[in-house]
């Protein structure tokens, strides 16, 4: 972690920092109510299908499933590729999220109906063996379709906390995961994570847009010089 001094005081910073950015972001754009689906399975099916795509196309994607009556695991299983690949087209990259859905279909059957007694590491494994699962789409389905206490982290996570000075630029998934384990109680993993999209999508984005973003006066450098950093 960067921007902390060493020790207890390193540690203090960074919960404290956690703590102002989620009340910032709590005032600012309220309850955020995620995640939107009808069901845990279509929590899970939404997490595969957003992958490198806008959540709009995921919503389009959905609604094929759900017109198809192909939104439950048996139906994906049974469904020919071609057709499977025609209704999740609108998510992008729609040969290789069908393999994913058939690959999560199969595992629901199998683990869903025992989640409850499993232990979340136990789940967490199973997932990431999966084809193209990876810890951010498995944390999604632990923690949005099960309610398990795993903090979701993406891309504007990172951002966010790299460019306030809590993260190093190239800290892995679980650096960045673990201070929110530590320091934020979990039943506020969803809303945080919803409330880090929200202000990524609107202001911490690749190129950032900080003017009017509410977590500026967070910042620990004088403005200028992060927003001329963060354009570089």
């Amino acid at each position: 972690m960067s921007g902390t001094r060493g020790g207890s005081d390193a540690f203090s910073s960074i919960a404290e920092r956690l703590r102002q950015i989620y009340k910032v972001l709590s005032r600012t754009y309220g309850p955020q109510n995620w995640w939107p689906a009808d069901g845990p399975f279509e929590v899970a099916v939404g997490a595969v299908l957003t992958q490198n795509t806008a959540w709009a196309n995921v919503e389009r994607a959905i609604q094929n499933l759900k017109k198809a009556g192909a939104l439950n695991p048996e139906a994906i299983l049974k469904a020919p590729p071609q057709a499977l690949e025609r209704w999740i087209q609108p998510a992008g990259f729609f040969r290789a999220k069908a393999r994913k859905l058939k690959a999560l279909a199969r595992w629901w059957l199998r683990w869903a109906g025992k989640a409850d007694p499993t232990p979340t590491a136990t789940l967490r494994g199973s997932l990431l063996s999966l084809w193209g699962i990876g810890p951010e789409t498995a944390d999604s389905i632990l923690l949005y379709a099960f309610g398990r206490p795993v903090f979701v982290v993406d891309e504007y996570t990172r951002r966010v906390l790299c460019r306030h000075g809590l993260i190093r630029k190239n800290a892995s998934y679980e650096e960045i995961q673990a201070p929110f384990h530590e320091f934020i109680p979990p039943e506020d993993y969803g809303e945080y994570h919803a409330l880090l999209v929200r202000v990524g999508k609107a202001h911490c984005r690749k190129i950032p847009r900080c003017d009017g973003c509410p977590l500026l006066p967070l910042l620990g450098e004088p403005q200028e010089e992060v927003l001329k950093s963060n354009r570089r």
